[in-house]
């Protein structure tokens, strides 16, 4: 069995807002990494986010950014969660996708995927699932009405 996931939610901004939302490090601070984000999400670049609430630096490798439609990102995971990917490195690959609605809102989607079929990898990925839905959440909240959700939400 492939271990993958896909959460989806729509917020009330045009697309270009919240595809700025995810690769730009100074909005993705305001709301998502509470230790900052450094390095915009675009192709071949390596940036990292940075999490009070998770200690340590993660490197976010960026696959793929074509501006207004998706981000493919590779991101590190525990050896025993993970299987190697194409270049031999324990990342998992994390999709966003983003569209514009009819009514005008953009709805985004994130999907992971390359967790071992393990108990491990099972729990990792779980957790994974957990973490892009309150990253939703808070993109809706902070874009919609100025709310940093995620402040003080995890310690």
């Amino acid at each position: 069995m492939k271990l993958r996931f896909t959460v989806s939610g729509r917020v009330a901004k045009p697309i270009g807002a919240v595809f700025d939302a995810v690769a730009d490090p100074a909005v993705l601070s305001e709301y998502f990494t509470t230790g900052g984000a450094k390095g915009r999400l675009e192709t071949g670049m390596v940036a990292t986010w940075d999490f009070h609430d998770f200690p340590g630096a993660f490197p976010v490798h960026v696959v793929e950014a074509v501006k207004d439609r998706h981000i493919l990102l590779r991101w590190g995971g525990d050896r025993d969660a993970v299987v190697p990917d194409d270049e031999g490195q324990y990342r998992t690959l994390v999709t966003f996708a983003f569209e514009s609605t009819e009514d005008g809102r953009t709805l985004v989607q994130i999907s992971e995927e390359g967790w071992s079929d393990t108990p491990e990898g099972l729990k990792a990925s779980y957790g994974n699932c957990e973490g892009w839905t309150g990253m939703l959440a808070a993109m809706k909240a902070w874009l919609e009405h100025g709310v940093k959700l995620r402040q003080g939400f995890y310690k």
